[in-house]
C-alpha cells in the first residue's frame, strides 16, 4: 500500500465524519418532506411553495444519498486495502485529489473518461 497508516487513518476519520453528517442531513430532509405533506394548506401559492420545497429536498436528498454510498464504498476500500487506487486502471489516486474528495474511485484521467461516458462503470 502506497499510503502510510497515519494518512489512511485521517482519511477514514474524515469519511466517517462526512458519513455521520450526511446521515443527519438525509434524515432531516425526509422529516421536512413529511411535515410539508401534513400541513393543511388551502392557498394555491402555499401549495406551490410546499411542492417546490419538497422537490428541492428530494433532489438534495438524492445527491446526499449518492455521496453517502460513495463514502461507504471508500470505507470498504480502506478495509480491503484498495483505497487510493483507481478502480479502473489501478493507478495511484493523488493525495491532493483524495484530500479534495476522499470518496473518489478514479484517478483524474479515468474520472474524465467516466464523465464523458467512455468508461464502462461497474455499479
Amino acid at each position: 500500500m502506497w499510503m502510510d497508516r497515519k494518512k489512511l487513518k485521517s482519511f477514514r476519520d474524515r469519511l466517517e465524519a462526512e458519513r455521520s453528517a450526511l446521515v443527519g442531513v438525509v434524515g432531516r430532509n425526509e422529516d421536512y418532506g413529511r411535515e410539508a405533506d401534513i400541513e393543511a394548506t388551502q392557498d394555491p401559492a402555499d401549495k406551490a411553495s410546499n411542492s417546490y420545497t419538497k422537490e428541492l429536498l428530494f433532489s438534495q436528498s438524492t445527491n446526499d444519498r449518492i455521496i453517502l454510498s460513495q463514502i461507504e464504498d471508500a470505507l470498504h476500500r480502506i478495509d480491503e486495502e484498495e483505497y487510493g487506487v483507481c478502480a479502473n486502471c489501478g493507478a495511484e489516486i493523488t493525495s491532493k485529489r483524495l484530500e479534495a474528495l476522499p470518496w473518489v474511485r478514479y484517478c483524474i484521467t479515468c474520472q474524465d473518461l467516466a464523465e464523458r461516458g467512455v468508461l464502462d462503470e461497474e455499479e
